[in-house]
């Protein structure tokens, strides 16, 4: 079984999203949006109109996201089938969150790396993604 196949997002904590989110849209040029966050594109050349994105985001030091951890990031990883990367990591030992959220961006579970860094697990939704 195919377990990651790509990077769905990157999400780091801050003091201060904004003027942090203010800083890498001046300096990097990075097109940081309201939601102090950006989303770049995939674009393949057999299908060059955008079928997804991977999503780029400071959230503040408390985020819920983070699940309690301490590490200061958290990548989200996109999978093909989220239930068996799950029960897989699950009969491998590993520290899996037993909470699985569902959207119209899809599925999301977590887990725990040996080190406290929390891992994203993302199955995203079937077609385009929602806008």
């Amino acid at each position: 079984m195919t377990r990651v196949t790509g990077i769905g997002g990157v999400f780091f904590k801050a003091k201060n999203p904004a003027v942090l989110g203010e800083w890498y849209k001046k300096h990097l040029g990075i097109d940081v949006q309201p939601w102090n966050g950006a989303a770049f594109p995939w674009h393949r050349p057999e299908a060059p109109e955008p079928h997804g994105a991977t999503v780029w985001s400071i959230q503040e030091e408390g985020a819920e996201m983070f699940g309690g951890s301490s590490a200061r990031f958290m990548i989200n990883y996109r999978v093909a089938d989220l239930d068996g990367v799950r029960a897989a990591l699950l009969e491998e030992g590993c520290a899996v969150d037993e909470r699985v959220e569902s959207s119209e961006y899809g599925k999301f579970g977590w887990v725990t790396d040996p080190e406290g860094n929390r891992v994203e697990l993302w199955q995203p939704p079937e077609g385009p993604m929602p806008a």
